[in-house]
């Protein structure tokens, strides 16, 4: 069973399990989806509204991007784990030769390019996210700005968390020019991400604590 298809007790559940995953990449990849279905939320609640009326149009823009962003990184939460069990089942190759020992350390390094390019992909589509997020400031219904601020909240710790998880694969490649563009494409993500994410949320807090 995929794990968007759990109930929440049930991904809770195997979360605290001692299995080795789903762990943190995928739980980054469900904040992103959770950020998203809250943007999706607030662009529905502008919706229909007279004294939001000329947001209308745009809201239903940012409700269909949100839910379609919201798929997006559910399906890359699944791939997460399958990416982490390729490289599960390669540590368990056979190593009695020189032979099975060069093919074992291929697959891990394969399987570890695997683990940075998922959580790499959760960062794109959560900046993606957060950016059509800001696009609701200023002309959205603000009796839902709360929850917009929690997708706020969300998308920034799942992109940090999604950050998290390119760092502990790219430190045990033995492919530099690999680890080094998938740190400088990170690194850019959040550069503009993180500013953004905070200056959202301050906005937020002043609209509803005045």
């Amino acid at each position: 069973m995929k794990l968007a298809e759990l109930t929440v007790t049930g991904f809770a559940d195997i979360v605290s399990s001692d299995a080795p995953a789903p762990g943190g990449g995928s739980c980054a990849a469900l904040y992103g989806a959770i950020g998203a279905a809250l943007t999706a939320m607030v662009g529905g609640l502008t919706q229909g509204r007279k004294k939001y009326a000329e947001y209308a149009e745009h809201a239903a823009e940012v409700e269909a991007k949100g839910n379609e962003l919201k798929t997006r990184l559910l399906d890359v939460m699944d791939r997460d784990t399958d990416a982490f069990n390729v490289v599960s089942a390669a540590f368990g190759m056979p190593k009695d030769t020189d032979e099975q020992k060069a093919v074992r350390s291929a697959a891990i390094q394969n399987g570890l390019k695997g683990c940075t390019k998922t959580p790499m992909e959760m960062m794109e589509l959560i900046d993606e996210t957060l950016t059509l997020a800001h696009s609701l400031l200023g002309r959205f219904n603000d009796t839902s700005a709360s929850d917009l601020g929690v997708a706020f909240l969300s998308l920034k710790a799942g992109i940090q968390g999604a950050w998290l998880n390119v760092l502990i694969n790219v430190g045990s490649l033995k492919d530099q020019e690999f680890a080094a563009e998938y740190r400088a494409r990170g690194e850019k993500l959040l550069a503009h991400a993180l500013p953004l994410a905070d200056e959202c949320y301050a906005e937020i807090v002043k609209l509803i604590d005045g």
